[in-house]
């Protein structure tokens, strides 16, 4: 008992030691998880160009399954911390379980998506001579979705341990799950000739492998933190008070799903080359990426913890080092864009019509990186304040209002060489009104502590 009530490290370690220490080992299992999912794409596009195509064309709906399951996992680590700041243990309690309760119903309504919605998803993104392209995607999202109770149990658990300060564990979970996944994908692809449906059952495996350690580590290292379920019942508040927080957050990761359909729906009109090209972008562009979202993962609970226990100067230490950090990959990011666009190509086993239409898109997009780390960094500093609504706008702004029909436009005027265009030219508008946002939060909560 004498151990719960002592200060908790994110209360009272060096804030540049504090964040290191809790974001580097996510930030190094977010690498990766990465690594991952370029590799995956690596061994797809060695079964076809097609099969890398069906891969990209699922990635909308795969967006809406982990932005319900990383959206609700940032309001139930919000109010964890926020309550542990506040050393309301109880609550602590309360807000996890309730979390659970959340996942498992999510899961269920993944499930059925997965039974009766993919297929009408497919026949909506292609005609009849892709037809090949419709039934390899349909046989690869069935099997992430209908199996998805994996990185459900995953995102609950290790954002219980992520919420207390424990990353280092969700290091080792990522890390394990994202490894199972690189030595299975050629096995079950190649060695067992199961193709794609290969690569979605690799995926899946390392998912669940990933939770059941995830569940172990909270059981048996977490002790700021319990799961009672004896007597469960579900409160309407405290649902309400994650909701409040992860709505938004899931809403905005959502919203990049409608965006990707809308670009593969606008680009699977031009070439189904563009459209895998699309694909790889994401791939290439989540190598740089991903560590910066552990890094969100490790500062949100940082800030919401000082946030309860009202030490206004940790709060901004943590955003500004945040702000190195993450300028820090995106720079790394933009001069590999710009530098090196064929050989990253090669790695998907491009054809020469990829590497054409593949150099040009990377290095336009590429441009997005000189200001992703601040409007990346701002929106999680939102939302470990319980303002997310202001990341949901800038996320539709940037993606719905501005690049989708940028795109369109583009593509009408100048086809596959202007609409790469759209994104810088949505990244721009993001910043502006990132920059406005930030100073209303500024007035109304940090300025006020």
């Amino acid at each position: 008992m004498e151990e719960r009530v002592q200060e908790n490290k994110m209360g009272v370690m060096p804030v540049k030691k504090l964040l290191i220490s809790m974001s580097l080992p996510m930030m190094i299992s977010m690498f990766v998880q990465a690594m991952y999912n370029i590799v995956d794409s690596i061994f797809v596009a060695k079964i076809s160009e097609n099969a890398l195509t069906a891969v990209s064309l699922a990635f909308p709906m795969q967006t809406i399954m982990f932005s319900v399951a990383a959206g609700t996992g940032v309001g139930v680590n919000a109010l964890v911390s926020r309550a542990l700041g506040a050393k309301d243990f109880n609550r602590a309690n309360k807000i996890a379980v309730n979390g659970l309760f959340i996942y498992f119903v999510s899961y269920i309504v993944m499930l059925l998506l997965g039974i009766f919605a993919v297929r009408p998803f497919f026949a909506m993104q292609t005609n009849a001579e892709q037809k090949e392209i419709m039934e390899l995607g349909v046989t690869y999202l069935t099997i992430c979705m209908v199996m998805c109770f994996g990185i459900y149990g995953q995102f609950i658990f290790e954002r219980l341990l992520q919420s207390t300060g424990r990353t280092f564990l969700t290091m080792i979970t990522q890390g394990i799950g994202a490894i199972i996944n690189i030595i299975f994908d050629p096995i079950f692809i190649f060695v067992f000739k199961m193709g794609i449906a290969g690569a979605a059952w690799a995926t899946v495996l390392g998912q669940i492998v990933a939770a059941c350690l995830a569940f172990i580590f909270n059981h048996l290292k977490n002790t700021d933190v319990r799961l009672i379920l004896k007597g469960f019942r579900p409160s309407g508040e405290i649902i309400g008070t994650i909701y409040k927080i992860a709505v938004p957050s899931i809403f905005m990761q959502a919203i990049g799903s409608v965006m990707t359909a809308g670009m593969n729906l606008i680009l699977m009109g031009l070439s189904s080359t563009a459209a895998a090209v699309f694909g790889v972008y994401y791939k290439l562009q989540s190598f740089f990426f991903m560590p910066v979202i552990g890094l969100n993962n490790g500062m949100i609970p940082i800030i919401s913890y000082n946030y309860g226990a009202r030490k206004k100067e940790r709060m901004l230490d943590t955003l500004k080092f945040s702000y190195v950090i993450a300028a820090a990959f995106c720079l790394l990011g933009f001069l590999a864009f710009e530098l090196i666009p064929g050989p990253l190509l090669k790695l998907f086993s491009a054809s020469d019509e990829m590497i054409s239409i593949g150099t040009h898109a990377l290095r336009i997009v590429g441009l997005i990186f000189l200001a992703m780390w601040y409007c990346v960094i701002t929106g999680s500093f939102f939302q470990a304040l319980g303002k997310a609504m202001y990341s949901l706008y800038v996320s539709a702004a940037r993606q719905l209002v501005v690049l989708l029909p940028a795109a369109y436009i583009l593509a009408k005027i100048g086809g596959l060489s202007l609409i790469w265009l759209s994104f810088p030219i949505a990244e721009v508008m993001s910043l502006l009104i990132t920059l406005v946002c930030r100073k209303r939060v500024f007035t109304e909560i940090v300025d006020q502590i």
